[in-house]
């Protein structure tokens, strides 16, 4: 493996969820987390992920990596469209269903999602605004990371399909540690049906839209259904 190759697994694989957990942790301890601080927690990643997204693309180009292999070279189609559109509307659907059911519960994991979504999901309106295109950032930058530049790599080394999706679909569940072992698990589950998709189809449009959605749609229910109402006053999606 390229060395250059190596280093971006290892800030995959090692450093994102470190930078994770250590985030979370000092969100944590900290009794509220106000509208400039979630706002700076947004822009910040979002910076984070658009110039490693650059790098990591401008390595893959340069390693000799082609748009076909990254997931970037088929042009829209029907049924991709079709796809893309449906699939969206079945994963937003079951997210918003699941934080209902979530927001109906009591127990550790009910409580951790809660103080979770006090520190990191929007409740105001310029909050939303942000956190939208956050949204759209990680459907696109973290699919071209994970589905894009890991599966074409480790494609391009040799490796089985079904190992390229189980190894890429971890570095995707491991980037989410902040959120428990569950919450690494279900992305896990969520990045091998994303894997398998973007392999078939040879394109991430479908997988980058579906992530944006999936994320739009955790900021909204978990806004309605995990924050207490005073917490969620002032904005148009908690009535």
């Amino acid at each position: 493996m390229p060395w250059d190759f190596g280093l971006v697994f290892f800030v995959l694989g090692v450093l994102i969820p470190w930078r994770g957990c250590v985030r979370l942790r000092h969100l944590l301890l900290r009794p509220s987390v106000d509208t400039g601080e979630k706002l700076v927690l947004y822009g910040s990643t979002m910076a984070f992920q658009w110039v490693l997204s650059g790098v990591v693309l401008w390595r893959a180009v340069a390693r000799g990596l082609t748009l076909r292999e990254l997931g970037l070279a088929r042009p829209l189609s029907k049924e991709l469209a079709v796809l893309t559109v449906a699939g969206a509307l079945v994963l937003g659907a079951f997210q918003w269903f699941n934080l209902r059911r979530v927001g109906h519960t009591t127990g550790p994991v009910a409580d951790f999602m809660r103080q979770l979504a006090r520190r990191i999901l929007p409740s105001k309106p310029v909050e939303f605004l942000t956190y939208f295109a956050l949204a759209i950032t990680a459907g696109i930058c973290e699919e071209f990371l994970y589905r894009g530049f890991a599966i074409g790599a480790l494609s391009r080394l040799g490796m089985a399909p079904w190992g390229v999706v189980v190894l890429s679909s971890v570095l995707f569940g491991l980037a989410h540690s902040y959120q428990g072992r569950g919450g690494v698990l279900g992305t896990s589950l969520l990045g091998v049906v994303f894997g398998l998709v973007r392999l078939v189809s040879g394109s991430l449009l479908s997988v980058a839209v579906w992530h944006a959605a999936v994320d739009i749609v955790a900021g909204m229910a978990g806004s309605r259904y995990l924050l207490l109402p005073s917490e969620s006053r002032g904005t148009c999606f908690v009535s």
